[in-house]
C-alpha cells in the first residue's frame, strides 16, 4: 500500500464522518424544532478536506501515464467494411425516435 492509497482511504473516512455529522446535526435540529439551513462550519471544512484528499489520491494512485508507441501492432486502425449499405446500428436510440414520432402525430 502506497501513501496515495492511505491518503485516499483517509479522505473517504473524513467524507463519511462529515455525512454522519450532518445527519446527527439534522436530527438534533428536529428535536429542537428548528429548520435546517446548512451544515455547521466544521462539517463544511471536513467536506472540503475530504474532497481534496480523495481527489489527490484518485489522481496519484493509478500511476504514471505511458506514452503511446505509434508503430506498435496493438495500435492498428480499425477499418470499416467496404460496403457501407449493410451496416446495422442496433441500439436503444431507435426506441426514442419511435416514441417521438407517436407524440408528434397526436
Amino acid at each position: 500500500m502506497g501513501v496515495g492509497f492511505v491518503v485516499g482511504v483517509f479522505g473517504v473516512l473524513i467524507l463519511a464522518h462529515a455525512a454522519y455529522s450532518t445527519i446527527q446535526y439534522r436530527s438534533l435540529l428536529k428535536i429542537m424544532q428548528e429548520e435546517f439551513s446548512g451544515p455547521p462550519f466544521n462539517v463544511a471544512i471536513e467536506l472540503v478536506l475530504g474532497l481534496v484528499l480523495s481527489m489527490w489520491a484518485a489522481l496519484t494512485v493509478p500511476g504514471k501515464f505511458l506514452s503511446i508507441n505509434p508503430e506498435s501492432e496493438e495500435n492498428r486502425i480499425v477499418s470499416l467494411p467496404a460496403n457501407l449499405d449493410f451496416m446495422v446500428f442496433n441500439h436503444r436510440g431507435k426506441l426514442f425516435s419511435q416514441q417521438l414520432d407517436l407524440k408528434l402525430k397526436h
